[in-house]
C-alpha cells in the first residue's frame, strides 16, 4: 500500500525500544517507554505561508528523527504501526554516522 502525507506532515516508523534493563532484567512490552526516535518513511510536499509560497519540509525519507514524547497520531498501515505528525513536532535529524563513530 502507498502512502503519501499531504501538506506538512511526515509519517515515521518508530526505533525499536530496548528489551532489556542496563541491569538485565527484562522490560515486558505493556511497561516499555516508547522511544522518542524513529525513520521517516514518507514526507508531504509543505506547507504554504501567508503569501501561498511553499515552504519545503527540512526533512526527507531516510532521516532518523527526534520527536516530542506525545507527538503524532499512532496509525496502521498496511499492517505495520506508524506515526504521522506535522514537522513542526519534530525536535531535530540524528546523524547515524557521527553517532556510529563516536560509539567507535
Amino acid at each position: 500500500m502507498k502512502f503519501r502525507p499531504l501538506h506538512d506532515r511526515v509519517v515515521i516508523r518508530r526505533a525499536e525500544g530496548d528489551t532489556k534493563s542496563k541491569g538485565g532484567i527484562i522490560i515486558p512490552d505493556n511497561a516499555k517507554e516508547k522511544p522518542q526516535e524513529g525513520e521517516v518513511i514518507a514526507v508531504g510536499t509543505g506547507a504554504r505561508d501567508e503569501s501561498g509560497l511553499l515552504i519545503v519540509p527540512d526533512v526527507k525519507a531516510g532521516d532518523f528523527i527526534l520527536f516530542g514524547k506525545w507527538s503524532g497520531t499512532e496509525v496502521k498501515i498496511g499492517g505495520e504501526d506508524l506515526l504521522i505528525m506535522k514537522e513542526a513536532d519534530i525536535l531535530g535529524i540524528i546523524d547515524k554516522t557521527v553517532a556510529a563513530k563516536q560509539a567507535a
